[in-house]
């Protein structure tokens, strides 16, 4: 797998300026002082970036912005970057100014001059997070990216403010891998060999196939993956790393790698993006990879049900009941509507065995929440103000967007069956909310909870700061936020 652009830390040098290859970026602020890099660079250019900075385009800028100056006199660079960032600027605007170099940055390499900047690691975060590629399946001759060298007053205390978010990237480009891999690639035996492998970090891990699946019984699950020739598992990642005894906290993700609708198919036109209806799982499989990297000090479990939703002779009808791990029965109405079949088992399942002090689940689960909230918040429904007021909170302070939905139990009565205890879908109206409601029933009462439907952030058709276009890894920062805040100070 890919992983975060490695980046050198060093000591400030204005010598290297006039010979450093590929490009050059340095901070600028209408208003303020320049700093000795800028300075440096306008005498060898010879008054080039004093010019830029008085433009209108540059005064035009929002902070973090980048203006490019191509092939600039005086100097060996292919171009020099000045991004507009005021000296006491915020966490998301130094993060963007790094992405800036991230999203420009090429094989020639960067030197990125921060100088005596506080933001300095937020600026590495948002270059590495940016500079993300996933080409594994591109052919040809691969360029990899050139070197960045981030030049700094203090190098030493920039490099171990931002190791704890070189943890955090990792999980991110892990989660953005595994959404963005196909699905005869990632298959459910894939997946789970793929979180296994992270035993070599300290996660302890399970992978329950259908047998004990079925010895649990867990058929709300086994009937979304039994028409399809893979194999559906759960798969269960403990981190250990808080006092010993105290019950975890629990991470529930929603696998499903390929989503055809089943024979409640899906329109033709962008079912290839159903390969990303895995992102709940990643989202878990990600965190889980930050917190084992970053050595946690607190107990959390992560568990995600691997499934593929498929059409076939075997495959599960709509009209048909199935008995839950809880042992409510179920009546299918709509095969497409599979994420929160796998929800309610696997929700159960941690219940059960963890006796968790909070749980929070990720799915892949609506179009509806992209219909009420577009693709700048996810959906977040919870029983519990405390801990949906604290996702909230680290979401803000990651600048991921997220926004509280309602609930209510004017909605459950839209899920009465004729024939069974539920039924799986409650109409279109509200069914982001209906959906949620749903997965309520499968949570005990005294369980702090909170449902995070992604189906609107987990993948982008454009780019956004911090991502190219495809997979986001939205939610591991707030989730690693959460946790940090609530388990570890």
């Amino acid at each position: 797998m890919p992983h975060p652009l490695p980046i050198q830390f060093q000591a400030t040098d204005l010598e290297a300026l006039a010979t450093a290859k590929g490009r050059i970026a340095v901070l600028a602020d209408p208003g303020q002082p320049h700093g000795p890099a800028f300075r440096r660079l306008d005498r060898l250019t010879k008054g080039v970036l004093t010019r830029a900075v008085a433009s209108d385009a540059f005064g035009k800028l929002k902070p973090g912005d980048a203006m490019d100056l191509a092939f600039p006199p005086g100097i060996a660079a292919d171009a020099v970057q000045i991004i507009r960032l005021p000296k006491k600027a915020d966490q998301a605007q130094a993060r963007k100014a790094g992405a800036a170099v991230g999203r420009s940055h090429g094989a020639g390499g960067s030197l990125l001059m921060v100088e005596g900047h506080a933001r300095a690691a937020d600026m590495a975060f948002g270059l590495a997070m940016r500079a993300y590629d996933f080409d594994t399946h591109k052919t040809g001759e691969k360029t990899a990216p050139g070197p960045v060298t981030l030049m700094a007053a203090n190098p030493e205390a920039v490099a171990r403010a931002a190791a704890p978010m070189t943890a955090v990237a990792e999980g991110v480009f892990f989660t953005r891998d595994l959404v963005n891999e196909p699905a005869n690639v990632l298959t459910t035996l894939d997946f789970a060999n793929r979180l296994a492998a992270m035993q070599e970090l300290g996660l302890e891990v399970e992978v329950l196939d259908e047998p004990e699946l079925i010895r649990l019984g867990m058929n709300a699950l086994l009937g979304v993956g039994q028409g399809s020739e893979s194999p559906s598992k759960v798969v269960v990642m403990q981190w250990n790393g808080g006092k010993k005894g105290e019950a975890p906290f629990a991470l529930i993700g929603k696998g499903v790698v390929f989503d055809t609708g089943g024979i409640s198919i899906k329109p033709a036109a962008g079912m290839e993006e159903m390969t990303m209806d895995m992102g709940g799982a990643g989202v878990v499989a990600g965190v889980m990879r930050t917190l084992a990297l970053r050595k946690a000090k607190a107990n959390v479990v992560g568990l995600v049900g691997i499934v593929e939703n498929m059409p076939d002779g075997r495959a599960q009808r709509p009209g048909d009941v199935v008995k839950s791990m809880k042992g409510d029965t179920i009546e299918v109405i709509n095969t497409d509507a599979e994420g929160r079949l796998v929800l309610a088992d696997v929700l159960w399942y941690t219940q059960e065995r963890f006796k968790p002090t909070g749980m929070i689940n990720l799915a892949t689960l609506t179009g509806a929440i992209i219909v009420a909230l577009g693709h700048e918040n996810a959906g977040v429904f919870s029983n519990n103000d405390n801990l949906c007021n604290a996702f909230l909170a680290a979401a803000k302070a990651e600048g991921e967007g997220a926004w509280r939905m309602p609930m209510g139990e004017a909605y459950d009565q839209k899920l009465k069956s004729r024939i069974a205890d539920m039924m799986n879908v409650g109409g279109r109206d509200g069914g982001a909310i209906t959906a949620a409601q749903f997965l309520q029933r499968f949570v005990k009462a005294d369980v702090p909870w909170c449902h995070l439907d992604i189906a609107g952030t987990a993948l982008l058709k454009s780019d956004s700061t911090l991502a190219p276009k495809g997979a986001t890894g939205w939610g591991v920062m707030s989730l690693d936020r959460l946790i940090r805040d609530r388990f570890e100070k």
